[in-house]
């Protein structure tokens, strides 16, 4: 740790050239107030619009002269400026990375040519039902907290945000104490320490408190009739925080359910009856909590049918006998993905930032293969009985209903 408070942590990879840094800031929509809801991401956008000493163009004249990438996201709880470069470009990647966060210029302009950028982007998923599915189903399942907010935001709160908001938003929670600096690849960790250091070692300042609260799930259903080809829908349940001592369980009962082609549900609903091109599981966890839910691209006709298929596999899960060749397929096949995953320096990036936030320490591959190995048939039959109650599904639609 810096003196400032900026956390740094790398991974070093012998047999690549490249390395992938990001600068972490634990902020995301779900730390933001109603009236300023997708602030966060908004001032992701607004960082590459050009700081004190770079244009936007400059900025990315600098990074293409390297062949490198840098880029952003914005999450529920997290914000993340990154650059992928060789090796021997370190130093310019923590430069420009340094000078997006610290520096912005935010012309007032540029705010108003970006605000638009952003509507755009709104509407953009508004007009995709299979991606704005998401979103309202967890409005719908925590219509009273944040994390059910999405992280855009909505048209009227983003045309709402004033210069001001930003700056306020800026000083409350982009202060070195909320910071990760994760970098992974062919680098030397006292090296970049030392980049870092001296990028944001004058940087001070303390972000406010903002303890997160567990959101109360709402179990109803929820239709959105649209004129589309498809009916979308999305039907889940309360899932696991990040951190909670039966994720492996819970990230087996998502590859068990429906998170690849060999999955129950694919087999049963796409390879068996033919009911959607489109059907898979996720799992989505916060700090203080998260949702399991599956998505379904299907006729209005065969909604109802589609519909409870997925509940009957949610009922087998429950009350079933665990089987046991298709609990240690989906360990081998966690496992592998796992592996399979971690090749790249951009994803051991990620997973060093995540770790820190969410564990407040490393795990190694070690670790996490007995994290795996070490779930028992009995702690994912009970697993599986808490999470799915018939009373405490939600179910959302868009499209049109036979």
């Amino acid at each position: 740790m810096l003196p400032s408070g900026i956390v740094v942590l790398t991974e070093q990879m012998p047999q690549v050239r490249s390395v992938s840094i990001g600068v972490w800031v634990k902020v995301g929509s779900r730390y933001e107030p109603a009236e300023r809801a997708g602030i966060s991401h908004f001032i992701e956008h607004l960082l590459f619009k050009g700081t004190e000493s770079r244009s936007a163009e400059e900025i990315a004249q600098a990074i293409d002269g390297v062949g490198g990438t840098l880029d952003a996201f914005t999450s529920r709880e997290n914000t993340c400026l990154y650059a992928k470069v060789l090796g021997e470009d370190l130093p310019l990647a923590v430069d420009l990375l340094s000078d997006l966060l610290l520096r912005p210029r935010l012309d007032p302009g540029d705010i108003e040519k970006e605000r638009r950028v952003v509507q755009e982007e709104i509407k953009m998923v508004e007009d995709d039902p299979d991606d704005l599915i998401h979103d309202l189903f967890a409005q719908q399942l925590w219509p009273d907290h944040p994390l059910g907010r999405p992280v855009l935001g909505f048209r009227r709160t983003l045309q709402a945000l004033t210069r001001q908001d930003i700056l306020d938003h800026l000083r409350d929670f982009y202060q070195p104490d909320r910071v990760i600096v994760a970098a992974a690849g062919d680098l030397e960790h006292g090296r970049v320490a030392e980049l870092v250091h001296s990028a944001f070692g004058a940087w001070r300042g303390r972000s406010i408190p903002a303890n997160g609260s567990s959101p109360t799930s709402c179990h109803t259903v929820h239709h959105e009739e649209r004129g589309s080809a498809q009916l979308h829908l999305v039907l889940g349940a309360e899932g696991l925080p990040y951190n909670h001592t039966n994720r492996y369980a819970f990230y087996l009962l998502n590859a068990i359910l429906g998170s690849s082609m060999s999955s129950r549900l694919f087999q049963e609903v796409r390879e068996k009856r033919g009911l959607a091109y489109s059907i898979y599981s996720y799992q989505a966890s916060y700090q203080e909590a998260g949702l399991l839910a599956v998505y379904a691209g299907t006729s209005s006709e065969a909604y109802p049918q589609v519909v409870e298929l997925i509940r009957a596999e949610f009922a087998r899960l429950r009350q079933g006998p665990v089987d046991l060749d298709e609990f240690h397929r989906a360990k081998a096949q966690l496992k592998g993905n796992l592996l399979l995953g971690l090749e790249s320096t951009s994803s051991r990036m990620t997973r060093l930032a995540k770790t820190e936030i969410y564990f407040g320490r490393y795990f190694d591959l070690d670790d996490i293969i007995r994290g795996i190995d070490g779930v028992s048939p009995e702690t994912f039959a009970e697993l599986n009985r808490s999470l799915f109650e018939p009373e405490r599904y939600a179910l959302t639609t868009i499209g049109h209903l036979a």
